[in-house]
């Protein structure tokens, strides 16, 4: 009796979930903090936001063409990168700066490295410290209701006080999506129920966050000091969006809580003893970098190996 079986590479089993439908479910969820970024610092917002995610696509689109790649557009991953760029900038940014910051993060840091899926870090945050570390004098400057002034977060590590409610609702200065914490969790809680992220991640990075801040923020236990910390910024944002990207996250479920860790340290040590009152970007970064150790040393043993003899 001959028996015929089907051989076939990984993965086995399979889902009808795909990439764009994530990426999609992604760009949704981004919307409540994108039209309130435009509600609240008007026409300038909507520009920036236009320019930079049109850009993110055109550049993916003409790299693949010219390099006679398929093109991946329809995949939705180039939107995400744009949109999250955008949201990442203040206002006032001249509408050169985020194009040229789209063309980093899809050409730098996502194709030349093959694409979806094998760029090591955050495209959009990547083209964010590029564009801060370039041009830092436009990054930093912030106008809100035609005021020049110091962000809530920056006015909080001078020691001044600052309206938590205000940081709430994000009517205060800021980049365009970062500012109102309501915007950002409601697309945070459509993730969750879509099953696109879970708490592992933004949870231990938030948890870990408040720990460090309460233990060297020299204010203990003090409710509004916490929260204008967790409003202000782009925590919220970059916990919740950046953090639990797929690609340059742990996929084993001690590494992600091994990466929260990492993330909610590095935030509190760079906002409390660095130079700028800031500091998910570059812990985010960082942490991406440290994702292949992270998995080496998590990652489960095979069945029957390695067991205590």
């Amino acid at each position: 009796m001959s028996e015929n079986y089907n051989i076939s590479s990984s993965p086995h089993v399979r889902d009808k979930v795909t990439s764009s439908n994530i990426m999609l479910m992604v760009t949704i969820a981004l919307l409540p903090a994108t039209f309130f970024g435009i509600y609240n610092f008007g026409m300038p917002a909507l520009i920036n936001i236009v320019l930079t995610t049109a850009t993110a696509v055109l550049a993916e689109f003409v790299y693949e063409k010219l390099m006679h790649k398929d093109i991946t557009i329809g995949d939705f991953s180039a939107v995400v990168t744009g949109l999250l760029l955008a949201l990442n900038l203040p206002p006032t940014l001249p509408y050169w700066m985020g194009p040229l910051g789209a063309v980093f993060a899809i050409i730098v840091v996502k194709q030349l490295f093959g694409g979806l899926g094998q760029n090591f870090m955050n495209p959009a945050l990547a083209a964010r410290c590029f564009l801060l570390i370039s041009f830092t004098g436009k990054m930093t400057y912030f106008v809100y209701d035609g005021v020049t002034g110091a962000t809530p977060l920056a006015s909080l590590k001078a020691g001044e006080a600052v309206n938590t409610m205000d940081m709430l609702l994000g009517t205060t200065a800021g980049t365009i999506g970062e500012t109102s914490v309501i915007a950002i969790m409601v697309g945070a809680i459509f993730l969750l129920l879509m099953g696109v992220i879970d708490l592992r991640i933004p949870g231990t990075y938030i948890v870990t966050f408040v720990v460090f801040i309460t233990i060297f923020g020299g204010h203990g236990i003090d409710a509004q000091y916490i929260t204008a910390h967790l409003c202000g910024g782009g925590l919220m944002l970059g916990a919740w969006f950046m953090a639990t990207d797929y690609v340059t996250s742990p996929i084993t479920k001690k590494g992600q809580i091994v990466y929260g860790i990492c993330l909610g340290c590095l935030t509190g040590l760079f906002r409390l003893f660095g130079g700028s009152a800031e500091g998910v970007s570059y812990a985010i970064i960082f942490s991406n970098l440290l994702v292949p150790l992270i998995e080496r040393v998590t990652l489960p043993k095979p069945f029957g190996k390695g067991g205590e003899k």
